[in-house]
């Protein structure tokens, strides 16, 4: 009886284990993403209104450009720069905490993917 209820344990523990294994991060990007954001973290986080509007507006000049399209490096450094921006207006203003938190995350999980599927195609010119 004492070996059926060790083994019962040793299953039980076995299984604990196995189930919190860490979640693997299915963004392929994310080690891109977290290398931008430790290079750039010190310097957004000490931005002011003026340049985090002169940042946003830029990125949003360049991504309605038809041509150059940003680069895989270039699209990542502006939505995560706005995102550090959004983790400093958290930590500035506690009431607008958990708002900033979601802003964060939302433009950390921006996909340069979708950016350029969201592209406008050019029609081809008809004869």
């Amino acid at each position: 009886m004492k070996i059926f209820q060790l083994l019962v344990i040793f299953i039980f523990c076995g299984n604990l284990t196995c189930f919190a294994q860490e979640k693997k991060n299915i963004d392929p990007d994310f080690d891109m993403k977290m290398a931008i954001y430790k290079e750039h973290r010190k310097e957004v986080l000490g931005f002011n209104k003026k340049n985090f509007d002169d940042l946003f507006f830029e990125f949003f000049d360049k991504q309605s450009e038809d041509k150059p399209t940003l680069t895989k490096e270039q699209y990542y450094t502006y939505t995560i720069k706005i995102s550090i921006y959004s983790e400093r207006l958290g930590l500035l203003y506690k009431d607008q905490k958990e708002t900033a938190k979601k802003s964060k995350a939302d433009w950390f999980a921006k996909n340069y993917q979708d950016y350029l599927d969201g592209r406008p195609k050019k029609e081809p010119q008809k004869p």
